[in-house]
């Protein structure tokens, strides 16, 4: 399969590191442009650099809070007025902090509210009247395992992430006759920035080493590894593509065979 994305302008959120970062490269390298969106500008400058232009891309980046809303959309808004329509959107956001359900409180809920299911239907609401026009989208949500069983020690993130999978699932039935997908990524562990914050929570929580941690992590996985952001980023890029375009609805599991439900 060849996957081609020339012509093609995606946005890919939280997309400075990460899991982010690796789908903004390798979108990229398929022929998109990409609008990079994060909080801080030094770090989008520095993605910047590294995107592909060999195939004639344009690549730019908004600066963006996603505790901001309001301002997320103004901000979107004022972009979509000069660039052309969005064919790609890539809703990734940095996870809540871990910790039990039982002892979060009602402002960590709601910042994990905003921050991932208001911030993705407004990235949604503003650029999807483009890609009807365009009778081509690809709506992709970085989520979690967790929608399928809940992990332990990440309460707010599990009850957040469940709730924008249901969001998605609603929004790939309305927008399907548009040609518009709507499809999650469910990462396993994943070498990453929020990984390591885990791993560290865990360890001093129950007075541990992380490196025992880490085995233990480990030992949950059959493919006996953690993943590469590149490894999710390679099926984002699938699912992007005009190849995937019968494909809506659904959760592409990306773990290592680690979560024990289909």
């Amino acid at each position: 399969m060849n996957i081609n994305l020339l012509d093609k302008q995606a946005i890919v959120c939280g997309s400075t590191k990460g899991i982010g970062k690796a789908i903004a490269v390798q979108l990229a390298e398929s022929g998109a442009s990409i609008t990079l969106i994060a909080r801080n500008e030094i770090k989008l400058k520095e993605t910047l650099n590294l995107l592909d232009t060999s195939k004639g891309q344009l690549h730019n980046y908004v600066v963006c809070d996603f505790s901001k809303p309001l301002l997320l959309q103004e901000s979107l808004e004022t972009y979509i007025l000069s660039h052309k329509p969005v064919h790609i959107l890539i809703n990734n956001t940095g996870g809540p902090s871990p910790g039990a359900v039982s002892s979060a409180s009602i402002e960590e809920f709601i910042e994990a509210f905003k921050a991932h299911l208001l911030c993705n239907h407004i990235l949604v609401k503003v650029i999807s009247e483009g890609m009807k026009a365009e009778k081509y989208g690809r709506i992709i949500n970085i989520i979690s395992t967790s929608v399928k069983m809940p992990l332990k020690g990440l309460g707010v993130s599990n009850t957040i992430r469940g709730a924008v999978a249901n969001w998605s699932k609603t929004l790939a039935s309305e927008l399907a006759p548009f040609g518009i997908t709507v499809n999650n990524i469910l990462p396993g562990a994943t070498k990453t920035e929020r990984l390591l914050e885990i791993i560290s929570k865990k360890a001093e929580k129950g007075n541990k080493l992380e490196d025992e941690i880490e085995t233990e992590m480990l030992q949950e996985i059959p493919a006996g590894r953690f993943g590469t952001p590149e490894e999710l980023a390679y099926a984002a890029t699938f699912l992007a593509s005009s190849l995937a375009g019968y494909i809506t609805g659904t959760n592409i599991v990306v773990d290592g065979g680690r979560t024990g439900c289909l």
